[in-house]
């Protein structure tokens, strides 16, 4: 702005005008005036009149606060209900005997066999299957057999498999075993 000029203030209409003039006098409003510019206008009048519409306007009203309220509590209670239940599902798969195979070894009979040697851990009285595999030079599996092995009281037992093939076989090993 320059000195020497005034800004312009756009008019106002009367009634609003004798409102506000009626206001900060402390007299009563004309007839005419808006009952909402009657009231005395003082700062925390005027404070609590705008954060309404700011909220209202930015989305911060109590509906929008209990509705994500809600949707907090929903969320936890939905994250306790998936941790509970891994926990439980954690906790009674774990009770289960461990079965644990370990390759020793293998050998190339001819270009139709591989014998596979191999260490079963088991915990006693318990019967398993295992599946044992031969694979190719691109490690495609070319010959397969499952061995159902009897329970025993022995926790630890070496067996070997010989398994048939499809193509001539570059390795064999144990796939994996189980309990029947």
């Amino acid at each position: 702005m320059h000195p020497g000029r005034s800004r312009a203030v756009p008019p106002r209409e009367s009634a609003d005008a004798a409102a506000e003039d009626a206001a900060l006098d402390g007299s009563p409003a004309p007839a005419g005036a808006p009952a909402a510019a009657a009231e005395p206008s003082s700062a925390g009048a005027s404070r609590s009149a705008a954060p309404p519409d700011l909220a209202g306007r930015y989305g911060r009203t109590p509906a929008r606060r209990r509705r994500d309220r809600s949707i907090l509590i929903g969320g936890a209670i939905a994250f306790a209900v998936v941790l509970v239940s891994w926990v439980v599902w954690a906790g009674l798969d774990g009770s289960r005997p461990l079965v644990q195979a370990t390759d020793l070894g293998h050998e190339l009979l001819d270009a139709r066999s591989v014998e596979v040697t191999w260490r079963l851990s088991v915990p006693s009285g318990n019967a398993t299957a295992c599946a044992v595999q031969a694979l190719n030079e691109d490690f495609t599996v070319v010959g397969w057999k499952v061995v159902e092995i009897p329970a025993s009281e022995r926790p630890l037992r070496t067996f070997t498999e010989t398994v048939r093939t499809a193509q001539p076989a570059n390795t064999g090993l144990i796939s994996h075993c189980w309990l029947r």
